[in-house]
Parts: C-alpha cells; structure tokens; sequence
C-alpha cells in the first residue's frame, strides 16, 4: 500500500473545505438536544469533519503503520508512552490524595524506565504494579468540578468542557511537554497519535453496527467512562429521566369483616 505526503495533503484540504460545509450546516440547531449535550448540532457536525480527517489522513497513516512495523515495535511504542503517560498520572494521583495509585505509579515509572529500558518494555506489569491512569480533568472532577457539557474538539474527538478547560495542564504535565526541541515534541505526539489510531483500527466499523445512531452511541459511552474515570468505578446516584414513574402504591386492603 502507498500513501505519500502530496496526497495527504490533498486529503487535509478537501477536509478543510468539508469541515466549513459541515460548520454551516451545523447551524441549524437539534429541536430538542440531549440535556448533557447542549450544544449537540455543532458536536454532531464536529464529528462528521473528525470522521472525514480520519478516513482522508489518520487512518491510512495508521493502516501503513500497522502493516510495515513488526507487532514488537508496536508493543515498545505503546509501552513507551505508557511510560511516560505513568509519570503525569503519579502527579494526579498525589493531587487526588491517592496514595495507592501514586505508588504503584512511581515504581511503574521507576521499573520500566530502568529494567524496561526506558519504557519500551513492561515488566512493571508482571510485578503486578497496576497502572492508575489519572489525568488534570479526573482531578478537577474528583474535587467536585462538574463535567459541564459534552463538546467534541477538532481531531482530539469527545471531551467535555471541564476536560477542555483541562487539555492545557494535562500538555504542559506530561514529560513530552516539557521538550524544548519543537521538532522532537512534535514528532512524539505525531508518534503517539498515529500509534493510538492503529490499535483502534476496526472499531468504527463495530460502531456503526453496533448501534442506529453512532454519534449517541460514542456520546454515551464516552461520558459514563469518564464518569466512571472520576468515580474510580463507583455507581453513581443520578436521577432517570428515560424510565415510567413506578404506579402509585394501592392501599391495603381491608380485612373482610
């Protein structure tokens, strides 16, 4: 399979012009949007340019990627930005005052950086060093910010707007931007961007079967993970607006006499 640079940037502009037809037509608002998802005729139109970046740009980069790299490539680039993913999530880990996730985060940073050689393999894991995963929006909402409203972002996909508000510090934490080389810091996030959408080659396709209306499906789940996120996996009391009200209680009968 070929793909040369000319041809994604033909790619990326068409994408361009797609995603200035679709802004328009995402004016015409949802007559009665979702109450998490206010702003859902510029989300759904969002999604549609992201879906039109990935199938022009992303996804063949990714699907040459896959294909070319042997699977233990693969593996070390994941387990090495998995790596350096440790080191932001022992930060939050600390702001969260978790102090079991913050252990288990720095030893993980601490053996994969040295037996691992620097993070390309993983013997973190078999020590059963569980990976606590935590970033700047979970801490925001663990100390009780509201997830505000769904928005989906150009080319970063779902988010909300306290994940948003988020994106900055979770930037400037992490090891890769505290780079100075641009070109480097560049280059690792292409990296781990490209890397990512290769090991979720596939799951558009169980998406759109998956469900009537992809765009719902991917909202709801993305919003309940994050729930989740925040809440360490804690069911979480929220009131129903999609059930019957239970029939009123019939008073008891009275006794035959």
């Amino acid at each position: 399979m070929t793909f040369n640079t000319a041809t994604a940037l033909r790619r990326l502009g068409a994408a361009a012009g797609l995603l200035a037809a679709l802004l328009l037509a995402g004016c015409a608002t949802v007559a009665h949007p979702d109450p998490r998802d206010p702003w859902e005729s510029y989300n759904r139109a969002m999604t549609s340019f992201n879906d039109g970046v990935d199938k022009a740009v992303i996804k063949p980069v990714a699907t040459v990627y896959k294909e070319v790299l042997p699977s233990p490539v693969h593996t070390g680039v994941g387990n090495f930005f998995g790596n350096l993913g440790d080191v932001w999530s022992f930060v939050n880990n600390v702001l969260q005052a978790k102090p079991e996730g913050a252990l288990h985060s720095f030893w993980r940073v601490v053996v994969n950086t040295t037996i691992g050689i620097g993070g390309l393999f993983d013997p973190a894991t078999e020590m059963h060093l569980v990976r606590h995963r935590e970033d700047f929006g979970q801490t925001l909402g663990y100390w009780g910010a509201d997830s505000g409203p769904y928005l989906v972002l150009p080319l970063l996909g779902p988010s909300t707007l306290r994940d948003t508000i988020a994106l900055p510090v979770d930037y400037l934490g992490r090891p890769q931007g505290q780079i100075n080389d641009v070109p480097v810091r560049n280059s690792l996030t292409v990296l781990e961007a490209v890397d990512t959408r290769a090991r979720l080659l596939g799951v558009e396709q169980l998406l759109n079967q998956a469900a009537l209306d992809p765009y719902s499906f991917q909202r709801d789940a993305f919003l309940q993970k994050r729930r989740n996120d925040v809440r360490d996996g804690e069911p979480v009391d929220e009131e129903r607006y999609d059930l019957d009200e239970p029939p009123a209680s019939a008073p008891p009968a009275t006794p035959a006499q």
